[in-house]
């Protein structure tokens, strides 16, 4: 349960909503997600939000600091323990963050970050079971504390990996081209995110609209804790393409710009409260 409310804390609070806008979200829905996104122990969302937008916005190039065109063990791993290069960091600096400086709630967290983690992270999982459960403190230091944040931490890194792993490339005619289909099913999915990563269905591990955080983000439009879901349809599709056509736009931009302008269409989504009074 710690593991799952830790992935949703990055996938449906730091990725979709701080980092993508892909939907609005209530101030209580904000605190839980920021308190998730605290138990996954990955920085601040601030913190997080930047680098992650750093990496869309010079993806696949030498400023993109989890260049997946340099392999999955470069983009999970060391990636993850390098510093940024000076010409990254300036870049880092350039990052529009005025929204996010603007949320109180990611602010907090900014600047207790440290103070939320060892009570949130580390106190609460690893105390629990000991006081009330008569758990071992060995045992739940190691299940607990380091096995859970193990386990957490590396699914989190696949936001940022997964392309290496569930993406089909262009020599794959299908999912089944490799011995693989046995563990991984690929798609095209992951590729779509970077073209259009404001829509709230697109999953971190290359799923679409059935995967969990897309479930829990529909629920919760359906509580009245999540609106403004984005998402595009066959129609947008269509238009998106002809008009990369006529004036000769990346598609890329064709569905943003599409995507803007379809925003009250895109209000009425099938969990819309109102559908139900």
């Amino acid at each position: 349960m710690l593991i799952l409310l830790s992935t949703i804390g990055v996938t449906a609070g730091a990725h979709r909503l701080w980092a993508h806008n892909s939907y609005q979200a209530t101030t209580s829905l904000k605190i839980f997600l920021m308190l998730c996104q605290t138990l996954a122990g990955q920085t601040s969302i601030y913190n997080w939000v930047r680098l992650h937008r750093l990496h869309h916005k010079y993806f696949q190039t030498e400023m993109d600091p989890f260049n997946p065109q340099k392999g999955f063990i470069y983009s999970h791993f060391i990636a993850n323990n390098l510093k940024l290069s000076p010409a990254q960091e300036k870049l880092l600096e350039e990052i529009d963050m005025s929204d996010l400086e603007q949320d109180k709630i990611v602010m907090f967290q900014k600047k207790y970050y440290w103070f939320l983690f060892v009570i949130v992270t580390l106190l609460l999982p690893i105390n629990a079971p000991v006081e009330y459960w008569d758990e071992t403190i060995l045992n739940s230091f190691f299940i607990l504390g380091w096995l859970r944040l193990g386990i957490s931490y590396h699914l989190t890194l696949l936001i940022h990996s997964a392309i290496n792993v569930f993406d089909l490339k262009q020599m794959d005619r299908n999912s089944y081209d490799s011995n693989a289909v046995f563990f991984i099913n690929k798609s095209y999915w992951i590729s779509y995110h970077y073209m259009s990563p404001w829509d709230y269905q697109t999953g971190e591990y290359g799923k679409y609209g059935s995967d969990c955080t897309s479930k829990f983000i529909r629920v919760c439009a359906a509580l009245e804790l999540a609106t403004d879901l984005k998402t595009v349809d066959s129609e947008m599709i269509r238009e998106a393409l002809t008009l990369c056509v006529d004036e000769k736009k990346p598609i890329e931009e064709c569905l943003t710009r599409l995507g803007k302008k379809s925003h009250d269409k895109l209000l009425k989504h099938y969990l819309t409260p109102s559908k139900f009074h």
